[in-house]
């Protein structure tokens, strides 16, 4: 009876010595990722993962911090126009977090390029880039966890809202100096007051009512075609698919719209307007009856042929749209 209860006290011991041993361990190892992530952080907001280093420091246990891991291809060979535009924004919030008073170990930003680390891509049955993806500190990924980028951008402003719903860490961010903007603004104004100083004595341009007309149009083209849209969402100029190559300009989706695709419906608005115009002009003008047959049928072909295709865009974007004219 001793000797069985002498046992039993000594598997005990070496057990909870094990254990312990093992949570020692643990704590090693954990503290070790920690300190290797701050030190690439403290080199470069954003680290660069391979598959080697994802393995160990993003899917392998222990992990007490979440990562933010934009996975793209930004080698020229891949041409990514949109990769390279929200590396650039992916990199403002990684600096934004990184020199801000609130840093901590709590959340790192990396990125895995598809070049370096193609089993990752593999691994995580991803076939599209730029992809933002959230790997929290505890439990698996949710759906959630993967950014909208079609529907929300790749504004920095709008990732670090979606970081600050996943992970409650409130980002600021903060934007190097642009001046183009101002000098852009400064050299329009210097312009436009050189014609006015050289027209001095001739100012009837300013009444003239063609040019507020065309100036107005040029207005409303701009804010119909999404343009604003396009400054508050920052979303990329087009989508391309890193495994089959195939671009896309036209977002499949009515919540979402790519920059190509409100230049595409501008430049559709536009010649629809001009065939109206020129049907306006052709009834109303007193030049030669063969000149405004000309330009009548050179406005209906502009309406129609231009409207069509504004029309099959919008069919692609809202599905189920019965309606279509000469094009499907």
């Amino acid at each position: 009876m001793f000797g069985k209860l002498l046992i039993s006290f000594f598997l005990l011991f070496v057990f909870n010595h094990e254990l312990v041993d093992g949570q020692k361990k643990k704590e090693t190892l954990l503290s070790e990722k920690v300190s290797q992530m701050m030190e690439w952080t403290s080199k470069r907001s954003v680290i660069r993962l391979n598959g080697d280093k994802f393995r160990r420091f993003v899917k392998a246990p222990p992990r007490n911090y979440s990562v933010v891991i934009m996975f793209t291809a930004l080698q020229p060979q891949r041409q990514c126009g949109v990769c390279r535009q929200a590396d650039e924004e992916f990199q403002v919030l990684a600096n934004s977090w990184r020199y801000s008073s609130a840093f901590t170990n709590k959340i790192f930003f990396a990125s895995v390029d598809f070049d370096e680390g193609s089993d990752v891509f593999q691994m995580l049955n991803m076939n599209s880039a730029p992809t933002f993806l959230h790997f929290p500190s505890k439990g698996k990924a949710r759906k959630s966890d993967t950014y909208e980028l079609q529907v929300r951008g790749f504004a920095a402003e709008q990732l670090a809202r979606w970081v600050a719903d996943r992970t409650d860490i409130q980002i600021r961010v903060i934007r190097p100096p642009n001046y183009a903007g101002p000098l852009l603004l400064g050299f329009l104004l210097a312009v436009i007051g050189g014609l006015a100083y050289l027209r001095r004595h001739n100012l009837e341009f300013l009444f003239n009512k063609n040019v507020w007309a065309f100036s107005a149009l040029c207005f409303v083209l701009i804010m119909t075609s999404g343009q604003m849209w396009n400054h508050i969402r920052g979303p990329p100029y087009a989508h391309k698919n890193p495994s089959t190559g195939q671009v896309s300009y036209i977002h499949g989706s009515s919540q979402a719209q790519f920059v190509a695709e409100t230049h595409i419906v501008l430049l559709f608005n536009a010649a629809v307007t001009m065939g109206i115009v020129l049907l306006c002009e052709a009834a109303t003008s007193d030049i030669d009856i063969g000149k405004r047959k000309i330009m009548c049928v050179a406005g209906i072909g502009l309406v129609m042929l231009f409207f069509s295709w504004l029309l099959s865009i919008f069919r692609a974007k809202y599905h189920g749209y019965p309606y279509s004219f000469l094009m499907t």
